[in-house]
């Protein structure tokens, strides 16, 4: 990633609703979230939220799809993972394991996944 494309990043998160709305895409994962769930979730009008959603769109961070009269809405892992990435790409000065151990260690503390359920068998 290049700093231009670091900074379109950094500028689009910069807002509070645009944050939200990334936060709640990343937490869905690949299969993304409808606009109108979107919408309903972050109490925004759908106006509004087409433009934050250009926004992060713009900066590479979200792509769209749309299956019938819905579009949804998915984070770019791929741009996410890029952006941390060059944000820690000379993290503690040539030594990026010190830190990123930290990190990571840090990042499993609080946001552990959930175990998989299992579905219900029906008889």
């Amino acid at each position: 990633m290049k700093i231009k494309e670091a900074v379109a990043a950094l500028s689009a998160l910069a807002q509070e609703t645009r944050l939200k709305a990334y936060r709640l895409l990343i937490e869905a994962g690949p299969e993304g979230v409808p606009a109108g769930r979107i919408s309903g979730a972050l109490r925004v009008a759908p106006a509004a939220l087409s433009f934050h959603l250009k926004e992060l769109s713009h900066a590479g961070l979200v792509s769209s799809r749309q299956e019938g009269r819905f579009i949804y809405y998915t984070a770019d892992f791929g741009q996410m993972t890029a952006l941390m990435t060059f944000l820690t790409y000379n993290c503690c000065n040539g030594m990026p394991q010190e830190c990123l151990t930290v990190m990571g260690t840090a990042l499993s503390q609080c946001c552990e996944p959930e175990p998989k359920r299992r579905p219900a068998k029906r008889n």
